[in-house]
């Protein structure tokens, strides 16, 4: 990618959430990074498995993100699950906070993505699935792949 890339590529989802969280609503924050865990990023060594986000001092912070060590680095790499600071306006972290707080909410990565040539990170206000939330999940994408193998086969 050019410097001055144009476009979105994707670089890593978060499936995980989707099959533990119904997702309320999305946002989109920058991320503050280091010079090696960008080229890491570029090179897809990343992991959202267990990543949630919190908000402490006014702050926005992304826990465990793994951004595995850029092989090429040296004494920069930097630790790969070290919390990392979002980027959003005061006014949108102070209304995610309330509604945290408010609806039992959680904060949870859905995806990372260059943006022209900048990391953004794709944020979902979740609720939490219970077990028998994420079985009719599983019954109704079960029941689709056997309607589109049978038309498949028509």
């Amino acid at each position: 990618m050019s410097p001055k890339a144009k476009g979105v590529k994707q670089m890593a989802t978060n499936r995980k959430a989707f099959h533990d969280y119904f997702v309320l609503d999305r946002f989109e924050a920058g991320i503050e990074l280091a010079g090696t865990e960008v080229k890491s990023i570029r090179a897809g060594q990343l992991n959202l498995k267990d990543a949630f986000c919190t908000v402490k001092n006014g702050e926005l912070i992304l826990r465990g993100m793994h951004i595995s060590p850029y092989e090429h680095g040296n004494i920069f790499n930097r630790d790969p699950v070290r919390p990392r600071r979002l980027l959003m306006h005061k006014r949108e972290i102070r209304k995610l906070q309330a509604q945290i707080q408010q609806d039992g909410a959680a904060l949870i990565p859905l995806s990372v993505y260059f943006k022209d040539s900048l990391v953004k990170v794709e944020l979902g206000l979740c609720k939490g699935k219970k077990l028998h939330d994420k079985r009719e999940a599983a019954a109704v994408r079960d029941a689709k792949r056997d309607m589109d193998r049978a038309m498949k086969q028509r």
